[in-house]
């Protein structure tokens, strides 16, 4: 049994597989093994995704349908990045009639970390601007709330909690306010397997019909067209 996770929500992405392993005496699925990480050079997405996807599955002798399900970041990140990834991995789940789990960068991010209890992870979002999750990180990991803030409002946000990032200009920031601050590495696809895997376990999937993009910020056509109206 397979996993199959992409993430292209950033300036580059990546695939990972993943092989489930089954406890045959149990009765029930164990462990998780990474078999590969394929990276994915941004702005050409649409043009690597597929064959890549291929590629993969071909090098370590298997076929489509020994994907056992998928997991895919679902925001926030780059608008173009993220529709071509839910798009791929829409189509393939719904031939294949396959769950989806999707994952947050955000969730990602402050799963990575050492830090439980109440955290808040933080991603660049540029613009002066940053993508803000507030987690309860414990055995599960609970969202409390996802939004954009400046960074001042990050800061203000965060007093009494850990901040958990993995951009080094916003933990120097926090830093130098005093914040608490853990930084850890940008979550790549194989984190997102792993999630994934978690979820689709506890029954948290989507149906491909049902699979959107969390871009948290408005494109700005829906800016500009409010602004207009």
């Amino acid at each position: 049994m397979h996993i199959l996770a992409a993430d292209t929500s950033g300036r580059n992405g990546s695939l990972a597989l993943a092989r489930v392993h089954e406890d045959a005496d149990r009765g029930s699925t164990e462990e998780l093994d990474i078999l590969e990480v394929v990276p994915l050079e941004g702005g050409t997405f649409s043009a690597q995704l597929v064959p890549q996807v291929s590629f993969l599955l071909t090098k370590h002798g298997l076929s489509k349908q020994d994907i056992a399900g998928f997991a895919v970041v679902s925001g926030p990140g780059s608008f173009t990045g993220l529709r071509v990834g839910l798009a791929a991995i829409k189509a393939l789940a719904e031939i294949l009639q396959k769950p989806i789990a999707a994952v947050s960068l955000l969730e990602a991010v402050a799963r990575g970390g050492k830090s439980r209890g109440k955290v808040v992870s933080a991603l660049n979002a540029g613009r002066g601007e940053v993508y803000a999750g507030e987690y309860e990180v414990g055995t599960g990991v609970r969202m409390l709330s996802e939004r954009l803030v400046t960074r001042a409002e990050l800061i203000a946000e965060a007093r009494g909690c850990v901040l958990v990032t993995p951009d080094p200009g916003l933990a120097d920031l926090a830093r130098g306010s005093g914040q608490e601050t853990e930084e850890v590495a940008q979550p790549r696809s194989d984190v997102i397997a792993r999630l994934g895997w978690e979820k689709i376990q506890s029954g948290e999937t989507i149906p491909p019909e049902e699979l959107e993009a969390n871009y948290i910020r408005r494109s700005d056509a829906e800016i500009f067209a409010k602004s207009g109206s």
